[in-house]
């Protein structure tokens, strides 16, 4: 099976090693699409198969193209899989069909349900349940970062961990709203991590690299991978961002600035002011625990680290059943936005 691991933004590098590693381990070929604007970031160069150029794609012969982005170059030849970016259902788009996919490999029950339904009325893509990727590392590693959270703590002379991971979107993001109230939890009891999204308005990195400066409990995370600092921390501050989700699966705390969630399961706040006296209540009594469990059920069950596994092994059988399409009818409209986003393919 040869199959291209397809990247456009950074975040995908995590989401797609595991299924690189997987499918290596049985002997398959692969091969990685990283843009040039991101290949300063991508963090595989010495262990990984790529390129930057899309006629090389092309030239490979994909059976299989794995994208957790929005888009793929439909004249490239193999079957185009949709593994997603997030696990955000709320998002705008999540469940938009873009017309690229002929496949989508979903994360859990919420998930699969909508996209059946919509399989149903489109009839041209299918649908299958196998965990997501980016969260095999999370459920094997949950105990190899013991020895570092107590380094950290007390470095900082701290009890506790604390991760604000906002999203980037202007309209969603608490970046903004409630930084002068973030700081504030960076105490001697509380060491302040903060991961912004790969698209995180610069300015906004930059005032809070200003602030982080000042704040010896404070400090800013520049790993593209967010997994090990999920492991780490005791509670998390975010917004709207599908992060959340990958946070909750480990059964811990979540507080929330104005989600626009359809399914609130944790403390959400919409006035900055009420942070401190939140997160004290949260830390004394984590009352949203039992309704965690509705979010793991349904938005991914799958706690055994072998997501990537069950991918590989749902392409390897739906390869076997199908006729491996050599492009995707798109119309004139998006097939121009692909040669204009990717190049033109011979």
């Amino acid at each position: 099976m040869r199959t291209s691991l397809f990247c456009k933004n950074p975040y995908a590098f995590g989401i797609l090693k595991p299924i690189n590693d997987e499918l290596l381990a049985k002997n398959h070929r692969v091969i990685w699409y990283v843009p040039e604007d991101i290949l300063e970031k991508f963090p595989y160069k010495n262990e990984c198969n790529y390129t930057s150029n899309i006629q090389e794609i092309s030239d490979f012969k994909n059976d299989i193209i794995i994208a957790p982005g929005n888009e793929v170059p439909p004249n490239l030849r193999g079957f185009k899989v949709q593994i997603f970016h997030g696990l955000a259902g709320e998002k705008k788009g999540h469940f938009r069909i873009r017309k690229y996919f002929d496949l989508y490999l979903t994360q859990g029950p919420y998930f699969t349900s909508r996209f059946k339904n919509l399989a149903k009325k489109f009839k041209d893509f299918d649908v299958f349940e196998t965990g997501w990727p980016k969260l095999d590392l999370l459920f094997q590693n949950k105990e190899v970062y013991f020895n570092e959270k107590q380094i950290l703590l007390k470095e900082h002379n701290a009890k506790r961990i604390v991760l604000y991971a906002p999203t980037f979107s202007p309209s969603l993001t608490s970046s903004f709203a409630i930084k002068d109230e973030i700081f504030n939890l960076a105490n001697s009891d509380t060491l302040l991590l903060i991961k912004f999204h790969d698209l995180m308005n610069k300015k906004v990195i930059s005032d809070y690299e200003t602030i982080c400066a000042k704040t010896p409990n404070a400090k800013i995370i520049s790993d593209n991978d967010i997994i090990k600092y999920l492991i780490l921390s005791d509670i998390m501050i975010s917004d709207t961002s599908s992060v959340i989700y990958e946070f909750l699966l480990l059964d811990k705390p979540v507080i929330t600035f104005k989600s626009n969630s359809e399914n609130i399961k944790w403390k959400d706040i919409s006035d900055p002011k009420e942070l401190m006296s939140t997160f004290k209540e949260v830390i004394d009594f984590d009352k949203n625990k039992n309704d965690r469990k509705w979010i793991i059920d349904n938005y991914h069950p799958y706690t055994d680290g072998l997501s990537s596994k069950r991918i590989v092994e749902t392409l390897e059988e739906y390869i076997q059943n199908k006729t491996i399409p050599e492009k995707r009818k798109l119309p004139w409209g998006r097939k121009r936005k692909m040669i204009k986003m990717f190049g033109k393919i011979n």
